[in-house]
């Protein structure tokens, strides 16, 4: 965007910053315990200072940044067991979704699974740790859309962004891919079976086995 078209104040401004920081995190661009400091985050952005604050304050809703008292803002830290808290209410709301997308999949939505599915286990053959991180995101993002839940697709979103560094630590754990691919080729045959109870009882245990993982 030509930085005279950007919008320095308002809403715009705050959307804008809210966005890139957002973007920033998810993608691992910002460490765990990183400093946000307003004044550079503002002119990397070209926003004002009160537009990058309260951008912060959203994001401290969302559970990506703390504000540390006398000290500013930074990358919030989420603790092993956090994570495993996480990712058990994760298992219910995943669950569910898997089950409703079990239950209302289309064929051109079988499809886009199952290729997901095929390119999981490419990148498994291939040793490439960080596709398979992708298109397992991308997989549960997926299920979750053919779901049409929208009220848990939204309180997944805000608990997966809290779960970023754990991911990424996971896909490339040795041993690790090759492991939950069988998970996951799992879900997608009990959704490609239209068989609810089915698909929600291989996210189940496929998150049970990413807690597992988590621990050791």
């Amino acid at each position: 965007m030509p930085k005279q078209a950007r919008p320095s104040t308002g809403e715009q401004a705050r959307q804008h910053a809210l966005a890139q920081l957002r973007q920033a995190i998810l993608r691992g661009e910002m460490a765990p315990a990183q400093r946000l400091v307003e004044n550079e985050l503002a002119e990397q952005f070209g926003v004002t200072r009160a537009s990058v604050r309260a951008a912060l304050i959203e994001l401290e809703s969302e559970g990506l940044v703390e504000r540390i008292r006398n000290r500013g803002s930074r990358v919030r830290v989420v603790t092993v067991e956090e994570a495993v808290a996480i990712t058990e209410c994760r298992m219910v709301l995943e669950g569910l979704c898997a089950a409703k997308a079990a239950a209302a999949v289309t064929d051109e939505q079988l499809t886009r699974l199952v290729d997901v599915g095929e390119a999981m286990s490419k990148a498994v053959a291939d040793g490439e740790p960080v596709t398979y991180s992708d298109l397992n995101h991308e997989l549960h993002a997926l299920v979750r859309q053919f779901s049409g839940q929208q009220t848990a697709v939204e309180l997944l979103e805000r608990l997966n962004g809290q779960l970023v560094r754990h991911r990424f630590q996971l896909a490339l754990r040795p041993g690790r891919p090759q492991k939950s691919l069988g998970e996951h080729l799992a879900m997608i045959e009990a959704i490609r079976a239209r068989d609810p109870q089915a698909a929600e009882a291989a996210v189940r245990a496929h998150l049970s086995g990413v807690i597992d993982a988590l621990r050791e």
